[in-house]
C-alpha cells in the first residue's frame, strides 16, 4: 500500500518564508515558478502563520495548485500587539519579539510534516527555509528531509550579512572603517553603513542571539541554498557567498511575478488612485525624465528629512513620483498629514504637474518598467533593487535597514547603476544635497553612463529568465538543478551537536 501511495502523490516541497512582505513574496513567487516551470510534477505548500496566509490567499486563483497551510500562532505570548503576525504592523523595537516568537511555529511545522508523511506515505522531498528560519534544517533532519535556506536578499548581501552578525568585527576596533572576517580585504565597511540593530550590539542582546542561532543553524544544517539573484549580475556576490556559506548555491531570481504587474492585494495596500491614472501621467512625460521615489512597505523617514527631500525634488525641476507615508514616530500606516511637506507644496505639484503624490503604494512594476521613467530613489530592499534593474532602471541610493547598506554599497561600487544620496533613517539630508544627487543622476554624463550599466543589468536579467525551447537561462537552469539534486540527494544529516543545543 505504502509503494502505491508513493505513486499516487507527487513529490512533496514545503517553503517556510519568515513572516515579512519582503520575504513572503519572493516565496510565493517562487512556489509559483515551479509550478509554472513543472506543472503536475511537485506539490507545493506554503507555510505561515494564519493573518499571512489570508493575505496571500488573496493573489492567488481559487483553482490555484499552490497549498496555503496556516500554522497557530499567538504573538501576544511574546510581548507583541494582539493581531501580530507580520513585521509590516509593527515598531523597530518589537520586530525582534517576532523574530523570537517565530521559533515557537516549530512543533506546530512537526505536526504539519507528521500529517504529510502520514497523508502521502512518505516525508516531503524538500523542506525551503528563509534564512531567518535556520531551525527549520532542524525539523528536516528529525523527519530525514533535504533541506535548503532560501535567501531572499542578493549574494553580497547576504554574504556581508552573515558575516557581520558572525564575527561583529566593529565591536573590537574603535577605527570608523573596518574589514569583515571571511570578505576579502579590500571590501570593508564604515560604520555609518551599520543598521541599526547591528550598530548598537554588544554581542549578548536579543538580536545577537537570535540571528547568530538562525545563521549558524543555517550554515551547518542546510543542504544548500537558493538566492534571489542573477550569476552574471552578482559575479564577485556570488562568490562570496559560496565562500561565507561554504554551500552549493544556486542564483535563482530574479524572483519576481511572471506578468511584470504589480499587485496590492501582495501587500495588503490599498492603491490609492487606478492604474490607468499612473500611465497617463507617465505618458506625458518625456523619456527617462521621471524620478520615482519610494523607500518601500516598511521603511519612512523623519519629518525634518521629508520637508528636505520635497524642497529638493521641487528645486530639481524634474517630474516624480513620491509614495509618501507618515515620517518616523508616527503610524507607518495611519493618515499622511499636509503639514509634514512644505505649504502649499502638494497643491504646487498637482497644478504644475511636475509631481504626482501618492499615499501608501503604488504600482511600482508598471512605474519603473514605462519609458519615461529615468531612476529610482529607494531604500534598496532588495526586491526593488531587482525590479529596478529588470527594467534598466538606475537608483539613487538611502538604505535605512537590514542589508540595504551592503546592497547599495554593491550597486555603486561594482555595478555602478547608483549613486547614494545618504545613509539611514537618521541622515542629515538636506535641499541642496537632494537636488545635486538628482541633477546628476536625471542630467549628467555620469548618470547616462548608470543608464547604460542599468540596461545591460536588464539584459542579463533577460537572458537569466529565458525558458525558450532551444535556450535556457542560467537561473532556470539553476532552479531546475536545484529540484533534480534535491530529488536524488538523502539529507545532509550532520547537524553538529553544538548548533542542536543552541
Amino acid at each position: 500500500m505504502a509503494g502505491k501511495q508513493q505513486l499516487q502523490h507527487p513529490p512533496h516541497i514545503v517553503l517556510f518564508p519568515f513572516m515579512a512582505q519582503g520575504h513572503l513574496i519572493p516565496f510565493l513567487s517562487l512556489a509559483k515558478l515551479v509550478h509554472q516551470r513543472h506543472p503536475g510534477r511537485y506539490t507545493v505548500t506554503l507555510v505561515s502563520t494564519p493573518l499571512n496566509i489570508r493575505n496571500l490567499r488573496k493573489s492567488l486563483p481559487h483553482d490555484s495548485p499552490i497549498l496555503l497551510r496556516d500554522l497557530p500562532f499567538s504573538g501576544v505570548d511574546y510581548g507583541l500587539p494582539f493581531g501580530s503576525e507580520n513585521t509590516d504592523s509593527l515598531d523597530y523595537h518589537d520586530i525582534v519579539k517576532l523574530f523570537q516568537a517565530s521559533e515557537a511555529l516549530k512543533p506546530h511545522l512537526e505536526h504539519l510534516l507528521s500529517d504529510i508523511t502520514q497523508r502521502e506515505g512518505r516525508p516531503p522531498q524538500c523542506i525551503v527555509g528563509d534564512m531567518f528560519t535556520g531551525w527549520t534544517a532542524v525539523v528536516a533532519k528529525k523527519f530525514g528531509v533535504f533541506h535548503a535556506t532560501f535567501s531572499t536578499c542578493g549574494g553580497f548581501g547576504t554574504a556581508v550579512y552573515f558575516a557581520m552578525w558572525l564575527h561583529l568585527p566593529h565591536l573590537h576596533t574603535d577605527d570608523e572603517e573596518f574589514a569583515v572576517p571571511g570578505l576579502p580585504e579590500n571590501i570593508r565597511l564604515h560604520r555609518s553603513q551599520l543598521a541599526r540593530n547591528i550598530r548598537d550590539t554588544d554581542g549578548n542582546d536579543a538580536w545577537a542571539a537570535f540571528l547568530q542561532k538562525q545563521i549558524s543553524l543555517n550554515l551547518q544544517g542546510a543542504s544548500g541554498m537558493l538566492c534571489n539573484s542573477v550569476e552574471e549580475v552578482e559575479t564577485t556576490g556570488m562568490k562570496l557567498l559560496r565562500k561565507v556559506t561554504a554551500l552549493p548555491v544556486w542564483a535563482i531570481g530574479p524572483i519576481l511575478p511572471k506578468d511584470g504587474k504589480s499587485s496590492d492585494s501582495r501587500t495588503g495596500k490599498k492603491a490609492e488612485m487606478s492604474l490607468a491614472t499612473f500611465v497617463e501621467w507617465l505618458d506625458r512625460q518625456s523619456p527617462a525624465s521621471v524620478l520615482y521615489v519610494s523607500f518601500g512597505s516598511q521603511n519612512t523617514i523623519g519629518a525634518h528629512q521629508m520637508l528636505q527631500l520635497a524642497a529638493g525634488l521641487e528645486a530639481s525641476e524634474r517630474p516624480f513620483i513620491w509614495v509618501i507615508r507618515p515620517p518616523l514616530r508616527f503610524d507607518l500606516n495611519g493618515d499622511f498629514r499636509i503639514e509634514w511637506l512644505p505649504e502649499g507644496f502638494e497643491d504646487r505639484m498637482r497644478e504644475s504637474g511636475k509631481g504626482l503624490l501618492v499615499r501608501n503604494w503604488a504600482p511600482q512594476l508598471e512605474i519603473l518598467a514605462h519609458v519615461s521613467t529615468g531612476a529610482f530613489l529607494s531604500h534598496c530592499g532588495w526586491n526593488s533593487v531587482l525590479e529596478s534593474l529588470s527594467s534598466g532602471v538606475p537608483l539613487i541610493g538611502w538604505p535605512m535597514a537590514g542589508e540595504q547598506f551592503y546592497n547599495s554599497k554593491m550597486l555603486e561600487e561594482e555595478l555602478g547603476v547608483a549613486v547614494e544620496l545618504e545613509r539611514g533613517p537618521d541622515a542629515d539630508v538636506t535641499e541642496r544635497m537632494v537636488g545635486r544627487v538628482v541633477k546628476q543622476v536625471m542630467r549628467s554624463e555620469k548618470g547616462e553612463d548608470m543608464r547604460r550599466r542599468a540596461a545591460r543589468c536588464s539584459e542579463m536579467i533577460r537572458a537569466a529568465v529565458c525558458d525558450g525551447e532551444k535556450q535556457k537561462g542560467a537561473s532556470m537552469a539553476a532552479l531546475d538543478s536545484f529540484l533534480e539534486i534535491a530529488s536524488r540527494a538523502p539529507a545532509r544529516g550532520d547537524l553538529k551537536t553544538s548548533v542542536q543545543e543552541l
